[in-house]
């Protein structure tokens, strides 16, 4: 308890600030961006499109897209002056084509194996194929999910805007599970939060709470982040580990209220409230 008798205010710092151009690509991480009121700036700005079936391509389902996480996507100029701009994607034998070649979607289909249409604009109640492990074989093993369910129509969030995870997360999830590796990138946050010397999943009781990080930007904690089977693919030099989520996520089941059940759950969303500027070390404080 502080002197005035009032509850101690814990406070934060941000760790480190990713985004991720293209959805489903690996991104970059960041010393500091602006954050608007459709997140970090040049974030999700580019998703493939399936010219099959009119679907947002994600790593949701891996059956369709294996190794969709060999593909990179950083900004040409990381100043970005609009958005969106042009992106380096790397591509899985390690060459480079700019977003803007005459030839990005040939290039990206060949890898693929199938017809892809690099776009910047979602279609009109855009949807994606999500894989359930737990009904592989059965006939509802494919699920199609509505993509910007708390974004701006046109956006190619899954769900909002802000996507925050703690160290003290990673922790426990590394104590559930000591052989696992468990790092930030697994799980595609934009903010971590040191949170040092707070045991537990610490972000389950910010939901509904303010943010405020550094003298401007004011987020509103709005549901715990569900989890699917992304987090258990290899990325880079991270292998695939089914035991990421049986061993560790599955053992936090917050009440997540989007979809008013309890839901293995990592980290948490948010929205915009108050735009502004965000950088490593910058405090973050929580409000009730």
């Amino acid at each position: 308890m502080t002197s005035n008798n009032q509850p101690e205010i814990k406070e934060y710092t941000v760790s480190t600030i990713w985004r991720y151009p293209v959805k489903s690509m690996q991104g970059e991480e960041l010393n500091g961006s602006h954050v608007g009121l459709t997140g970090v700036l040049g974030d999700r700005a580019y998703a493939l499109i399936d010219r099959d079936t009119g679907k947002v391509v994600s790593a949701k389902n891996p059956k369709k897209w294996p190794g969709f996480f060999d593909f990179r996507a950083r900004y040409i100029n990381p100043e970005l002056a609009a958005n969106p701009e042009p992106v380096w994607i790397t591509l899985p034998d390690g060459s480079l084509v700019r977003s803007d070649h005459t030839e990005i979607n040939a290039k990206i289909s060949q890898f693929l194996g199938q017809k892809v249409e690099l776009k910047s604009q979602a279609p009109n109640q855009a949807q994606l194929e999500q894989f359930w492990p737990e009904y592989a074989g059965q006939a509802n093993e494919i699920s199609n999910e509505a993509v910007a369910g708390d974004a701006a129509e046109g956006t190619f969030f899954d769900y909002a805007t802000i996507h925050i995870l703690t160290t003290s997360s990673l922790e426990a999830l590394q104590e559930c599970y000591p052989t696992g590796r468990f790092e930030a990138r697994r799980f595609r946050p934009n903010i971590i939060i040191n949170s040092a010397g707070v045991k537990g999943f610490v972000e389950n009781a910010w939901v509904g709470k303010t943010i405020r990080i550094g003298n401007e930007l004011r987020l509103q904690i709005t549901d715990p982040c569900p989890r699917c089977i992304m987090p258990t693919l290899a990325q880079g030099d991270l292998p695939a580990d089914n035991g990421i989520f049986k061993d560790a996520i599955a053992k936090n089941r917050p009440l997540v209220p989007f979809a008013n059940k309890e839901l293995p759950s990592v980290g948490v969303y948010a929205r915009v409230l108050q735009p502004g500027w965000l950088k490593r070390n910058d405090n973050v404080m929580i409000e009730d």
